[in-house]
């Protein structure tokens, strides 16, 4: 369906499924023909095959989609995927990102930029593609206002207009316009940042470096590496990219180089038009920094976004105005954001022993 508007990373992510999982099993049959057996079958046979379940809603979401859309133009008379049920995908509890990790982290990081990036992130909010196509132009110093206005998407050249990789929107998700107040200190901060790098009112503020910055893993330098770090099968059976894992996986090619067998490679080019891609970020500055600073568990970086939204709350801030910082369209969206803190999970506990004792106390008596 090229005809069908949607967003470009969603075209890019439907094309995907499409050509991966759903033509292989209905390519063949006309769309009239398929019926609920036709799709429940083909659930079976993913759940058979070990697809996850999360990959298995996807797919049945998605080829929902394209029946609710031949059904409204009356290529079908029915809905084959109505009724059809995909398997449990149970939702892994959540932790969220600590004051005191936060400020481990930001001591880590190599350079004020990237340290500016983290915490503008976790001080307003703000999603990936909206923070990294900030202009020094949409912070109003003297309202301490940030006016979240477009968003960058990093798509596939075929999925661009113009064959590129990134896509400015001329709007953020839900397609409204923010505007955010920060706190003073962080406002300074960002100023002296965009006097200090000479930025203009349309550069970005977190462009694509010219050198990239190293991480200083200090785990490294005080010989104490986790369990499972540091050694070829993190590197390449689990696909951890820590100082520790790259730095094994470094030498581990290095010694073929040594020995004639691995022909060294040219550098590799980053393919960006001075925006910051995210899969260099999160491999060069993210994850090291997460090593280095002591974070042995997975933290995204959208999660600063759930973070942001925890730490407003458990602050006394009403989920409205929540809402409204985060940029969602209903609290329901919203919710899936909010996460106890490590302290208030204690002081559940400590107000749970004081009745609880003092009903034995008066039971005792």
């Amino acid at each position: 369906m090229p005809t069908h508007l949607v967003e470009a990373t969603t075209r890019q992510t439907y094309t995907h499924v499409v050509e991966r999982y759903l033509l292989p099993e209905f390519g063949g049959m006309r769309m009239d023909r398929v019926l609920p057996c036709h799709v429940r079958e083909f659930v079976w046979r993913l759940c058979a095959r070990g697809v996850s379940a999360h990959v298995v809603h996807r797919c049945r979401a998605v080829l929902s989609a394209i029946f609710t859309t031949a059904l409204r133009d009356q290529v079908i008379a029915q809905h084959p995927c109505a009724g059809v049920r995909g398997p449990v995908a149970p939702s892994k509890p959540m932790r969220v990102l600590e004051p005191g990790e936060l400020d481990r982290l930001l001591a880590v990081l190599p350079g004020e930029c990237w340290r500016l990036l983290v915490e503008l992130a976790v001080e307003s909010g703000v999603r990936w593609g909206e923070l990294v196509e900030l202009r020094a132009g949409d912070l109003d110093a003297g309202s301490c206002l940030l006016t979240v206005a477009r968003a960058v998407e990093e798509v596939k050249p075929r999925f661009h207009p113009s064959g590129g990789r990134f896509l400015v929107k001329l709007y953020p998700k839900e397609r409204e316009y923010r505007r955010l107040l920060l706190r003073r200190v962080v406002v300074e901060n960002v100023l002296s940042y965009v006097e200090q790098a000479g930025l203009g009112p349309d550069d970005l503020l977190f462009p694509f470096p010219d050198s990239p910055p190293v991480v200083a893993l200090r785990a490294v330098e005080a010989g104490v590496i986790p369990d499972g770090h540091g050694t070829l099968t993190g590197y390449s059976g689990q696909g951890c990219r820590c100082g520790h894992c790259r730095a094994a996986y470094a030498r581990y090619r290095a010694g073929r180089r040594a020995q004639g067998k691995d022909a060294p490679r040219g550098r590799r080019r980053v393919d960006t038009d001075g925006h910051l891609p995210r899969r260099w970020y999160l491999r060069n500055i993210w994850k090291p920094a997460l090593a280095a600073a002591g974070i042995t568990r997975r933290v995204r970086m959208h999660d600063l976004r759930h973070a942001h939204a925890s730490w407003l709350v458990a602050g006394g801030a009403d989920i409205q105005t929540v809402r409204e910082r985060l940029g969602h369209s209903s609290l329901r969206a919203t919710e899936k954001y909010l996460h106890t803190l490590a302290e208030s999970d204690h002081a559940a506990l400590d107000a749970f022993e004081r009745v609880r004792h003092g009903r034995a106390g008066a039971g005792e008596d």
